[in-house]
């Protein structure tokens, strides 16, 4: 099948870019290396804490679809959630279980396609893929295994890419590449394209998030004008004026 085949260069994919690690120092797969990982993703994503509160879910159970390395997922189970996270990519998953170790955290944690979840119905609280929508084969179809496995009055927190979105005009006006901009899939979204992406749940709120932060990723004369210049000019302006163009387009979304 087509599908198949695009999974597959998917898998490969991401089992040889692990999301980040361009600016990790330490040994991949020590305590200090996911420390790195995680103190970057939250600088550079600051937003993620307002928007998620990763305290709520106290002996709720909740899945990850795309966990990565599991550095989301690990500040829900510190908080007393009962985890669970998947990834298409084997590497990650050894890598999260590494992680998981070192912070002596329980979680399960499996190789699993997230377009065909092996869970029951209604099995989790709430479920959590940031992220992942936009690098699969088909997120129609991952957004319908999401709403069937969570419980009836349960949420989905997802994020994709807005492609109205300071960054992306970037991009397209300075070639400034974006992030797995090589990947076998990358698909933007407009916020009408995501809310209908997300008609299987009773209620969705679309929050764009996702400003200008200095990047350590990239060097040279265009990083230094945009880390002294542009993220400045660009984070005095309102935000009710800026808001529609973030990167990120989170979904807060109710069955």
């Amino acid at each position: 099948m087509k599908n198949d085949a695009l999974l597959e260069r998917i898998r490969v994919y991401w089992n040889e870019h692990i999301h980040d690690l361009e600016i990790a120092r330490h040994p991949i797969g020590s305590r200090e290396f996911f420390g790195e990982l995680a103190d970057y993703r939250f600088e550079k994503l600051d937003y993620l804490p307002r928007v998620v509160d990763f305290s709520a879910y106290k002996g709720k159970r909740i899945l990850e679809v795309g966990c990565g390395v599991g550095i989301d997922l690990i500040r829900f189970a510190k908080h007393g959630a009962i985890v669970t996270g998947i990834d298409l990519a084997e590497v990650s998953i050894q890598l999260a279980k590494q992680y998981f170790a070192h912070e002596q955290v329980d979680g399960e944690l499996l190789v699993m396609n997230g377009e065909a979840l092996q869970f029951d119905d209604n099995t989790f609280d709430m479920v959590y893929a940031h992220g992942v929508l936009q690098y699969t084969a088909d997120a129609s179809q991952m957004i319908k295994e999401i709403h069937r496995v969570v419980k009836p009055g349960g949420e989905a927190i997802v994020m994709v890419y807005n492609r109205y979105s300071w960054l992306n005009l970037m991009s397209q006006l300075f070639g400034i590449a974006l992030e797995h901009e090589d990947a076998p899939v990358l698909k933007k979204y407009s916020i009408k394209e995501f809310r209908v992406l997300l008609a299987p749940f009773a209620r969705v709120r679309i929050i764009p998030e996702r400003f200008p932060v200095k990047t350590r990723l990239h060097h040279g004369v265009k990083a230094l004008l945009y880390n002294q210049i542009f993220v400045q000019c660009f984070n005095a302006v309102p935000k009710s004026i800026t808001r529609p163009f973030g990167w990120h387009l989170m979904a807060l979304a109710t069955k």
